[in-house]
């Protein structure tokens, strides 16, 4: 989408609002012991308080109102009943809706029960992946190659000494939930794509301990690394500005 009016920008503003405001409550009863079906109904509610659908149910007829991901599963974890937070567990929640027409996307991960000691790796990861995301946001203009988010996450990758998961990208949004342009956030010397003003995006990169490549289970949607390796995502929608970069789903 590229935003054309002052009722897209309110309207895109909306929607990012919504999905921080899900997220954080989500994040805030994510204790041990909960199950990611508890949290999933908070999104529920949440949803229809604001009479908002979720994105990924109302384009995908995903099996949950978000993505709820845990460990070693990367991406678009299904919401159970049985399945119960533990301390520790390094855990990613995606929470996009539909609003009015707008669609906005929201990821974080992060680890269940605090940040002791034990866990370094894991909130050490977290922040790597936050930090990439902040670097490449600082260098959306209009007129640059998309290229230079790429660069700027695989600068932050590099200086952790992670890797960047390869079949896991970002793409644009506001009017669907997935929109051109499609991209994966790291150096692609073929990119020609330029940045325009008013383009909607997500920055979402996927940083991993292992090898850059997740796979689908069974169920047909849940994106996973190998066991026992780390990976974490963060994602914010943007839109590209001349006067700089607006994030809609800024805390």
């Amino acid at each position: 989408m590229t935003v054309e009016t002052e009722a897209d920008l309110r309207g895109l503003l909306a929607c990012g609002r919504l999905v921080r405001q899900v997220f954080q409550r989500m994040r805030a009863a994510a204790h041990p012991g909960v199950t990611t079906a508890e949290l999933d109904r908070i999104a529920e509610r949440g949803f229809r308080e604001a009479g908002a659908d979720s994105a990924p149910r109302f384009f995908y007829d995903f099996p949950g109102e978000t993505c709820i991901s845990v460990n070693e599963e990367a991406a678009h974890g299904i919401p159970a009943t049985q399945r119960r937070l533990k301390r520790g567990d390094l855990l990613n929640i995606d929470v996009s809706a539909v609003l009015n027409g707008y669609v906005a996307d929201l990821g974080e991960s992060f680890v269940v029960g605090g940040s002791g000691p034990r866990h370094r790796a894991k909130t050490r990861i977290c922040r790597a992946v936050r930090e990439a995301v902040a670097a490449a946001i600082t260098c959306l203009r209009p007129g640059a190659s998309l290229n230079v988010i790429g660069e700027a996450v695989q600068a932050v990758a590099d200086r952790y000494g992670y890797a960047i998961v390869d079949n896991l990208g970002s793409h644009g949004v506001g009017r669907a939930l997935h929109e051109e342009p499609s991209y994966v956030p790291k150096p692609n010397p073929r990119e020609r794509r330029k940045l325009e003003d008013g383009m909607v995006l997500t920055i979402e990169p996927f940083l991993t301990t292992g090898r850059p490549w997740v796979t689908e289970r069974p169920d047909g949607w849940t994106l996973a690394v190998e066991p026992n390796v780390l990976v974490a995502q963060f994602e914010q929608t943007v839109v590209v500005r001349a006067d700089g970069p607006l994030v809609v789903t800024a805390a």
